[in-house]
């Protein structure tokens, strides 16, 4: 296929074709025009996504597709699932799903995260083993459960103790993975910071200071604002902890400044639904504009879910020879957001999927 247009983030009017699905700058003969003219977007990533949790729970191989169907039919091409409780590789043997970063599975504690979801680990200590286990089997990721509710003190808390930690995460790192972790509150961040985590997920307790030093250090934040939009819901349902009731609705209350705060410092802000459970398949645009009303302009929040995410997660955008998954607009995305969610073409792999 042929097809010119402006291809971004660059902004240049370029004829591109496509030949064994993938990119090419250089004329291929015989080659049809798909678009004479347009707007060709690297292919949207979710950053924080979980094909086998749908709205019921965990689900099988199946239920899988199908969720990552509907990502890929709202434009995400590339996702990081952040913790899966069944093996997905099948999935990724499926030309017509999303490529996908395997994370493994959540490493919690017992009765420290959502039953069913990750590896209880019977003592903290087993943490680096779990963590060498898990970076083996997975795509280079590793998913840990930094704090969640401790029954025992009616409140978010952290469930590793900072040598524990460190310990990991060098683990990790000496194995080539990197490591990101499930975090709400406040009192586990130095901890996880420290250690050298590479990510933080939600990190709704981050302070001016502890967004410096993950600037210094280069740690990246994903901050799901979409699924942030339940906390007061949860709170609603723990009557019974109203501590961290009063917890949670305090995070969310400042919510508001995070993106803001984290572009100001420095630190790497990328785009996650968290897809799965309260947040249904197919809505990383929504992600995206949520970035936008947060601080970021058009254009930084479509970088923070596609170009700018691809080169983060080490798969290239559209470049000589890279897979052909784009999406093709009539207007420019960086304009206005919603754009994205009519796409005239979406590409995979060369294969016109619509």
């Amino acid at each position: 296929m042929h097809l010119r247009g402006v291809v971004l983030p660059g902004g240049e009017q370029r004829d591109v074709w496509i030949s064994d699905g993938r990119v090419t700058f250089s004329p291929v003969e015989g080659a049809r025009t798909l678009v004479a003219d347009g707007f060709l977007v690297p292919g949207l990533v979710d950053a924080h996504c979980h094909p086998a949790i749908g709205p019921g729970g965990p689900t099988d191989l199946d239920g899988a597709a199908a969720n990552a169907l509907a990502d890929r039919d709202a434009g995400t091409l590339l996702i990081r699932d952040c913790g899966q409780p069944i093996d997905t590789r099948p999935l990724q043997e499926r030309a017509d799903l999303p490529r996908i970063i395997r994370s493994g599975r959540h490493l919690a504690l017992p009765k420290r995260y959502i039953p069913g979801l990750g590896i209880d680990l019977s003592h903290p200590d087993e943490l680096p083993a779990a963590v060498a286990e898990q970076a083996a089997d997975g795509d280079g990721w590793v998913k840990l459960v930094g704090d969640w509710i401790d029954r025992s003190v009616g409140d978010l808390a952290p469930l590793w103790p900072d040598d524990v930690l460190a310990e990991a995460i060098k683990v990790a790192h000496e194995a080539g993975a990197r490591v990101t972790a499930h975090v709400f509150g406040e009192d586990a961040l130095p901890g996880l910071i420290n250690a050298g985590i590479d990510c933080l997920e939600h990190g709704t307790g981050l302070d001016p200071s502890l967004l410096a030093e993950m600037a210094r250090r280069g740690t990246a934040l994903v901050p799901t604002l979409i699924n942030i939009e339940n906390f007061p819901g949860i709170a609603d349902s723990a009557g019974r902890y109203p501590v961290y009731a009063a917890h949670m609705r305090a995070l969310h209350a400042r919510v508001g400044e995070l993106v803001g705060n984290a572009l100001d410092a420095g630190v790497a802000v990328y785009a996650g639904s968290d897809a799965g459970g309260m947040i249904a398949h197919g809505r990383l645009v929504d992600e995206l504009e949520a970035l936008h009303r947060a601080g970021m302009t058009a254009e930084q929040a479509l970088a923070a879910g596609s170009w700018a995410a691809r080169e983060w997660l080490g798969h290239p955008s559209i470049t000589e020879g890279a897979p052909a998954d784009f999406l093709i607009y009539d207007t420019d995305p960086r304009e206005d957001l919603s754009v994205l969610r009519g796409p005239k073409h979406i590409l995979l792999g060369g294969a016109i999927i619509r």
